[in-house]
């Protein structure tokens, strides 16, 4: 965008004319015109007469904000200026201020399709002034649609646009068939936390975006700005929120640790908690033997290590462990072993939490926020908040975080009850918006408001800790605070309660997983909690919660005692090692609260791959599911050709749509392509994604009728690729079967014909790439 209006111009909106629209030269006074900004995707006017702006998405021509109002720009005067280059690059903004300098702002970057909005604030006053919430966007929108066709994607889940009481972060209103809308997110969370509301008046959804800050004190005669929320139009509302947080990581330069996959000992039965150092070097042994070679990296020790007495939750002194505890001896001998076996040792703890009450901070009771009565904060199950503006409980927590990874060797870091950080009530279980007392708590530095000091705690545990530990936040469902306060300072996020393996628990991180889906691997990686593979539970079961993992991506985290779990129960654990390491997307996210399909698609080899989850999230009833191709997102072909991965089957060819039945709580995975005149390779047998996670430089060499690829095998595990052949014409046989390369004689190769397919099954003496070919006779010339 030209960035030829003086940055100094403030003129009555009234005044500018519409030579502002394309930004190509100076604006010239022309009275009653609104001021305009455009972008190629978006174009923002000011409309002095309504005091509020419109918003049009250009390439369709839709006004989808007719009256977006910004607190405090009521009546005032607006200018057209340039905003510095910045994480989004440069942008142009209207500002339209009162006398005081308080008013609106919303901004446009080149190549974003958002709006970006703020709220100028402002103390004319002698005083001290306090701000806990900022009104700071309402908008009436169009989406061409009846508000009662219409659903709302939130926190809160997939409701009417006024069916829910709040949500934290985003808010996506779309229309489900075309999956139209408008997503609108908070981008920053750096002192505030955003919100969003939706409502219906005389049939036009509204929208409201307050953010809450608790606590901002602005002094007198100075000004701030608002965190930023992010507004926009898209035509498939799913990918305005993946964009949105693609935004959000670029705003925070956000660079992610690989995603591990491992073991969490919570769960466990036996040997749940924390484990003991008996049992979990039992455990590292076994799964080094038989899981590391399939991707298994970690092991994560939870709650009963630390010292400190049970009282209102767990034990609160993580400096030191109980010395007639599970690990007597420490827990860096545990380290040592599990390291000499390549795996990572994680550990639980809570690094803005303590006891008041504990003998142990009995002269420490300046570390913890307060209340206004001057006693310390307290939370239910989370304790005393250690006040992260005080010099010693930053200096404490600090030499916690290096003590369990320095000292200790912890890699990975689950943190716990992160919420209390903010000194705000448990909300447990926190979804939809719920007022709290955010606010209320006192802080050594008054100045620095609750989320603020949030974030400044965090970025104190990654300096002590180190860049190499990886951080696992848990949980937002305490208290949603914690949700957008953490982007752009952990590697995950437990973004949903507890789970289990009864059914009840099990849906719970598919719920979250799949309302939250758009931030992994981009904000974050998502941490649905563990799988469960127990003889205790349905084999459907299980696999159906291993399959919506492995489809979706999320954390690989399993919790049961793996060395006496069944064999067929421990191979589906190996056929989901390791993630994937896409971007999987639900399918009808806007037509039901728990998605019951999902695509995957990996564009980023020789050939494109897709493979489709279909999933029953009802335990009693049976499930029917069509769905056309051009809904699920596949390429448009004539036909298709697929493999049942649970069923080991090739699917019949299809035309249009996928038509699938479901018995109750059951799923089946899908690899899918558009069909060829000549063999091509559909599925493995080695990981749920059907090649996805093993297979690469797949070629047809049509002079030589020869098909060949690359196989990452494990060793001892067979691994049979199916080949799909074209029905037409002469039946297609295998003349030739290979093993390229020196090989050794390491890798076997035998073959299985029949009318739908061939079935190469590989298997080698040890692990590593194997490059192989069939070549074929028959079929058509």
């Amino acid at each position: 965008m030209n960035t030829m209006v003086p940055r100094c111009l403030l003129l009555p909106a009234r005044w500018l004319g519409a030579a502002a629209l394309l930004l190509l030269s100076p604006v010239s006074p022309v009275a009653g015109a609104p001021v305009a900004i455009e972008n190629a995707v978006l174009r923002v006017a000011w409309q002095p007469e309504a005091d509020t702006f419109t918003l049009v998405h250009k390439p369709t021509g839709r006004l989808f904000a007719s009256s977006l109002t910004v607190a405090g720009s009521g009546g005032g005067m607006a200018r057209i200026v340039a905003r510095p280059a910045g994480p989004l690059g440069a942008g142009q903004a209207i500002e339209v201020r009162q006398s005081d300098s308080s008013g609106g702002r919303v901004t446009l970057y080149p190549d974003q399709p958002f709006v970006f909005v703020q709220a100028l604030l402002s103390n004319p006053t002698a005083e001290t002034r306090r701000f806990n919430t900022v009104p700071v966007v309402r908008a009436g929108l169009d989406l061409g649609r009846p508000a009662d066709s219409l659903k709302a994607l939130g926190t809160a889940g997939l409701t009417a646009v006024d069916g829910h009481s709040g949500s934290y972060v985003f808010l996506a209103i779309a229309d489900p068939g075309s999956r139209a809308g408008v997503v609108s997110a908070w981008l920053t969370h750096d002192r505030g936390c955003g919100v969003l509301f939706s409502s219906v008046t005389n049939g036009v959804p509204i929208l409201r975006a307050p953010i809450d800050y608790g606590r901002l004190l602005v002094s007198a005669g100075q000004s701030t700005e608002s965190e930023t929320l992010a507004i926009g139009w898209f035509e498939d509302a799913r990918l305005g929120l993946e964009q949105y947080a693609d935004a959000v990581a670029r705003w925070y330069d956000i660079r992610l640790h690989p995603q591990p996959d491992g073991y969490c000992t919570w769960y466990s039965n036996p040997h749940g908690g924390a484990s003991d150092a008996v049992h979990l070097t039992e455990l590292a042994d076994f799964a080094a033997r038989e899981l590391k070679p399939f991707g298994f990296g970690f092991l994560q020790i939870d709650d009963y290590w630390q010292d400190g007495k049970r009282r209102n939750g767990p034990a609160k002194i993580f400096i030191r462990q109980n010395p007639e505890g599970p690990y007597p001896n420490g827990l860096k001998p545990v380290s040592e072993h599990l390291a000499k076996l390549g795996l990572t040792t994680g550990l639980w703890w809570m690094p803005f939490a303590g006891d008041r009450d504990d003998p142990f901070f009995a002269d420490k009771q300046d570390w913890f926020v307060h209340r206004p009565d001057g006693t310390p904060y307290w939370a239910r199950w989370g304790g005393t908040s250690l006040d992260m503006t005080q010099p010693a409980a930053r200096d404490y927590v600090a030499e916690v975080s290096r003590q369990i990874s320095r000292d200790w060797g912890c890699k990975y870091f689950k943190m716990d009850g992160l919420w209390t950080g903010t000194a705000a009530e448990l909300l447990y279980v926190n979804n939809a918006y719920k007022p709290d007392d955010l606010g209320e708590a006192v802080f050594h530095r008054p100045e620095v408001t609750p989320i603020e000091a949030y974030r400044s705690g965090l970025r104190l545990v990654r300096e002590a800790a180190g860049d190499d530990v990886f951080f696992l936040g848990c949980n937002v469902s305490q208290n949603m605070r914690s949700f957008g306060a953490s982007m752009g300072l952990l590697d995950a996020m437990r973004i949903g309660p507890d789970n289990g393996w009864q059914w009840n628990g099990l849906t719970r991180g598919p719920w979250h997983g799949a309302n939250r889906w758009f931030l992994h691997g981009r904000v974050w990686h998502n941490d649905p909690d563990p799988v469960y593979l127990r003889a205790s539970m349905p084999i459907e079961h299980a696999r159906l919660l291993c399959s919506w993992v492995a489809i979706s991506g999320q954390l690989t985290v399993a919790s049961d005692w793996l060395p006496e779990l069944p064999p067929e129960r421990l191979d589906l654990l190996k056929r989901i090692l390791p993630n994937h390491g896409r971007h999987a997307r639900p399918v009808d996210v806007f037509e039901h609260d728990m998605p019951e399909a999902w695509l995957l698609t990996d564009e980023q080899g020789d050939v494109r791959r897709d493979v489709v989850g279909l999933f029953n999230w009802q335990e009693k009833e049976p499930a029917e599911i069509e769905i056309s191709a051009e809904r699920l997102g596949l390429p448009t072909a004539e036909s298709y050709v697929g493999f049942d991965y649970w069923a080991g089957e090739f699917l019949p060819p299809f035309r249009g749509s996928l038509q699938a039945h479901l018995e109750p709580g059951t799923c089946r995975v899908l690899a899918i392509r558009p069909a060829s005149t000549h063999p091509e390779i559909l599925s493995t047998s080695r990981h749920v994604t059907q090649g996805i996670v093993d297979l690469s430089e797949e070629r047809w060499d049509a002079t030589s009728r020869t098909l060949s690829a690359t196989s990452q095998l494990v060793a001892g595990d067979p691994c049979e690729v199916r080949i799909a052949l074209p029905t037409e014409g002469r039946p297609w046989r295998v003349s030739q079967v290979e093993v390229i390369g020196a090989d050794d004689g390491k890798t076997t190769a035998t073959v299985s014909e029949a009318t739908a397919g061939v079935r190469l099954t590989l298997n080698s003496s040890s692990s590593g790439k194997v490059r192989w070919r069939i070549q074929f006779a028959g079929g058509l010339h």
